[in-house]
């Protein structure tokens, strides 16, 4: 990591967030997206958020941005407690949140010079027009979109996705952030040029000394771009620690499951298809409107115990910023995770009735 300064510039501590939702014959359920969640980010560190859909990821980050107030936990942007008073366009001129649909991120009526030239003029409200047209020509070469001029004329629609992603990269940097959170930045665009971007991302953070968190359900990637992995399963947080560590020894079944099922050539073919081939028994993430008392993930645990259906596992410190939640820690039991593959594990499951 390249950080300077250990101190998180944006953090949250033990966030939830909650939905109230109104169904059929007026009832209404609670949808319990984000459970107590802890987050830094510090200058010039890239934290990747991973899980599947639906675990929480983009309900977290819309949190950190503002979109959302917590239902409960708190938001600190350096060291200082963000209200639901503060003053939001402050707030947005420090942090700033990069979409998943670049072409949505855009007023597709108006050229790309508008869209950039409009949160100049929000937050830098001293730059004449002639400073402003000077400031869009950087940002766009910043980008690697060039030549600068032609690209600012263009409206969104005559772009491709790989350069509308840039023109939102462009803009969220025009306000001069310290954070950008990125939510699967990279999932609707072409194979091809996912590296790029990622490559993008990478030089941003070196010579700006910007946090990022990147969201993504592709811990391959993630491995590439960050130095830090958190994983999120059912809205809770279950593992976190650096990549290389949490990597070569996941100490969560669920991490276990991510990165067994990820791909990759020096592992071949053989594994990943024992592993798919019990992916029926593995059966859907939960229901947050009721969702299993205990560990989250018990229901699909190859290597649940009656613990994991009753009792909500506790924190486990590993060492070097990697800690768990998970009974196997607390039991003893650890070791199994290193020694069998969770496919092998699936075979000797213990019928959930019993570990119940």
């Amino acid at each position: 990591m390249n950080a300077q300064d250990d101190t998180p510039v944006l953090e949250a501590r033990a966030v939830s967030k909650h939905f109230t939702v109104r169904g059929a014959l007026g009832r209404t359920s609670v949808v319990r997206a984000v459970e107590d969640a802890t987050v830094r980010l510090r200058p010039g560190q890239i934290l990747a958020l991973v899980g599947e859909s639906g675990s929480g990821k983009t309900t977290l980050a819309r949190l950190l941005a503002r979109f959302y107030e917590p239902t409960s936990g708190e938001i600190l942007l350096r060291g200082r407690t963000v209200s639901a008073g503060r003053d939001a366009r402050a707030y947005h001129a420090d942090v700033q949140l990069i979409f998943q649909d670049p072409f949505g991120s855009l007023n597709p009526l108006h050229r790309v010079r508008y869209n950039l030239d409009r949160a100049l003029r929000l937050h830098h409200k001293s730059l004449d027009a002639g400073a402003r047209r000077r400031r869009v020509t950087e940002l766009l070469e910043r980008v690697s979109l060039t030549p600068a001029e032609d690209i600012a004329e263009k409206f969104p629609h005559e772009l491709s996705g790989g350069q509308r992603q840039r023109v939102v990269i462009a803009r969220a940097l025009a306000v001069e952030p310290k954070v950008l959170l990125g939510d699967e930045p990279i999932s609707m665009l072409d194979v091809s040029i996912r590296l790029e971007m990622l490559n993008l991302l990478q030089r941003l953070r070196e010579e700006d000394g910007l946090a990022l968190l990147y969201i993504t359900h592709d811990i391959a990637g993630a491995r590439y771009l960050c130095d830090d992995i958190a994983v999120m399963y059912a809205g809770q947080m279950v593992e976190s620690g650096p990549k290389e560590q949490l990597i070569a020894a996941p100490q969560h079944p669920y991490t276990k499951l991510l990165i067994e099922s990820s791909p990759d050539p020096e592992r071949g073919f053989g594994r990943r298809e024992e592993l798919f081939k019990d992916a029926d028994e593995l059966g859907e993430p939960p229901s947050l409107v009721d969702p299993p008392t205990g560990c989250r993930f018990h229901p699909r645990c190859p290597f649940a115990m009656a613990e994991c259906a009753s009792k909500a596992p506790p924190r486990t410190e590993l060492g070097g910023g990697h800690w768990t939640r998970c009974w196997l820690h607390a039991k003893g039991r650890a070791g199994e995770l290193a020694q069998t593959t969770h496919a092998a594990a699936m075979t000797r499951r213990v019928p959930q009735e019993a570990a119940q």
